[in-house]
């Protein structure tokens, strides 16, 4: 058989074996998404391989630089990519992806053993050159919000202002003859 023949074959399987899966995404015709462990999991992470053109003679690519292993170091990475990529020479000249999903799966704790959750900070030096670690939270990036008013609201501003947008003049005086009237205070008595 030939490569692309190899591949369809193993494409037809993903596809089988992974429908209804949420954790398997398909990203092109030879990039594939497995997600292992659980969304909101720290010790989730997850693995996409992509197959070049001669696979599976030769290895596919596998990365683990997706945006959801940002909270991930770098060293626990590689660490996972070796792992990987041994399971990868063990197994070269066979379909191995599903192999490689399921191998990641079956060991999630001892690939993440040395994981320590981190969050990202940036380091910004004090006034007397010693480095503090600032947390960005995002409400210090966020901009405050412009009160929005309703269309009510904003109808009866409209009713009350001219062509030009502007209140016209008087328009907060207070009528006397109705002002006394609702305090019941009259200068005659």
């Amino acid at each position: 058989m030939t490569a692309n023949e190899d591949q369809e074959m193993e494409l037809e399987a993903l596809r089988s074996i992974y429908e209804g899966d949420e954790r398997f995404k398909e990203i092109g015709p030879s990039g594939f998404q497995y997600l292992v462990g659980d969304v909101g999991d720290s010790k989730s992470f997850l693995i996409e391989i992509s197959w070049p053109e001669t696979y599976p003679e030769t290895a596919p690519n596998i990365s683990m630089n997706a945006f959801f292993n940002n909270q991930i170091s770098p060293q626990v990475k590689q660490s996972i990519a070796n792992k990987l990529q041994n399971q990868v020479e063990a197994n070269l000249g066979t379909a191995m992806t599903y192999t490689l999903f399921e191998y990641a799966k079956d060991n999630k704790e001892e690939l993440m053993e040395h994981h320590q959750p981190f969050n990202n900070t940036i380091t910004l030096a004090g006034s007397d050159g010693t480095l503090e670690p600032t947390n960005i939270t995002a409400s210090s990036k966020k901009k405050d919000k412009k009160e929005q008013l309703t269309k009510a609201q904003k109808r009866k501003l409209a009713d009350k202002t001219d062509h030009k947008g502007e209140l016209p003049r008087g328009w907060n005086w207070v009528d006397v003859v109705k002002h006394l009237a609702k305090t019941g205070t009259h200068e005659d008595e």
